[in-house]
């Protein structure tokens, strides 16, 4: 497992929003648990497309230490987790929808890049 040669130095509070959901996958998946409320592992890998089972386990830990995602696993045969967003989770949605807003309206592509909408902000 992969361990910092060195702690983590935040030193401003744009640094530790960053360290908390600032990683590629992290605010794809609050997006779609914020589209979707409640979803099963599966549901979200469907969701997200082209992550892989690692990338979104991993995300998954990081976000629930971090307290933006809830894990409930229910005692049943075949076992049931559901994953949503709490209160943390729901506070950073309009952050995001800012930046994708933001992003919208700067970021110029060209034909070898098109960037489309994911529809999972809901900004207006």
């Amino acid at each position: 497992m992969y361990q910092k040669k060195t702690d983590t130095d935040i030193r401003c509070p744009l640094e530790y929003g960053l360290e908390i959901f600032g990683g590629k996958w992290d605010s794809r998946v609050i997006c779609v648990l914020n589209a979707k409320d409640v979803l099963r592992y599966s549901e979200i890998r469907r969701e997200m497309g082209n992550v892989t089972d690692a990338v979104l386990a991993s995300t998954l830990k990081k976000l629930i230490s971090n307290d933006l995602i809830r894990r409930k696993s229910y005692d049943e045969i075949p076992p049931r987790v559901e994953y949503s967003l709490t209160e943390k989770g729901k506070s950073v949605v309009p952050i995001l929808q800012s930046i994708c807003k933001w992003s919208g309206i700067f970021y110029k592509e060209d034909s070898d890049h098109p960037m489309a909408q994911c529809q999972k902000c809901d900004y207006k």
